[in-house]
């Protein structure tokens, strides 16, 4: 199959499913992961497409690979995560084993937390501390500590959380799209947050208007595996594809 051949099935196939999958693109032109690599690196510097980790989507599903450091994201919609939080820290019942993800909507939380008997496991290092001065019993996993999301990463924490079954998880993001399912810039990000929804028995996505329809770079679930906790839901197509409950 000639090169302008390969791109014109590419870029139909994208337009048309919004998000394609490296795997898929690879079977369907009967070409090898190298060459497709290739090529849709080449149609990403032409614009024609984006190029993400795994395969690609459309270019008219808005894109951010850029990841803001803590300081940044917690002066954005302080109102609508308070009321986020304040919501999704009512979910939490005795007996429970909780895992909370790192993030400023997450650490808000903590404050609005009414049950006493929770074990909690966080890869936060700072939503640990208050936790425990709160009075919780807190685990906190192995791995490397990612200093601008005040996170611990790595496959060392990835292996670590692989031991729990959670009751229920609270879990941040970048991206919520139909195509793009839940995403965020960082691979090692990523691995622990599919980790978790994986090992947990309901799973939640705190997440404000400003989040949806948007896709990074990293996929790390599809949106039928969690609930959605936000402000306000601009878009109702989400309606369809999970559970969302808004809080404004």
């Amino acid at each position: 199959m000639l090169t302008e051949e390969r791109h014109s099935i590419i870029i139909d196939t994208v337009n048309r499913k919004k998000n394609v999958e490296l795997n898929e693109l690879c079977e369907l032109l009967d070409t090898s992961e190298s060459t497709v690599r290739r090529d849709l690196s080449i149609l990403h510097d032409k614009g024609v497409l984006v190029k993400v980790r795994g395969g690609a989507i459309a270019v008219d599903d808005s894109y951010t690979a850029h990841e803001q450091n803590v300081d940044e994201k917690a002066v954005l919609f302080v109102k609508e995560k308070e009321a986020i939080a304040r919501y999704a820290a009512s979910l939490i019942e005795d007996g429970d084993f909780v895992f909370i993800d790192a993030g400023t909507t997450t650490e808000k939380m903590i404050d609005f937390i009414p049950a006493r008997q929770v074990t909690f496991v966080t890869n936060a290092f700072v939503h640990a501390k208050r936790l425990a001065q709160r009075g919780f019993k807190v685990f906190l996993p192995a791995g490397e500590i990612k200093l601008s999301t005040e996170a611990i990463i790595g496959a060392s924490c990835v292996l670590s959380l692989d031991q729990y079954n959670f009751t229920k998880c609270f879990m941040g993001v970048n991206g919520i799209s139909v195509t793009g399912g839940f995403s965020t810039p960082d691979p090692n990000e990523a691995s622990v947050k599919a980790a978790v929804i994986n090992n947990s028995h309901t799973a939640y996505i705190l997440a404000d208007h400003s989040k949806f329809d948007k896709t990074s770079s990293v996929k790390f679930a599809f949106l039928n595996k969690c609930r959605i906790i936000t402000d306000r839901l601009e878009d109702k197509k989400y309606l369809s594809e999970t559970s969302v409950k808004e809080v404004l």
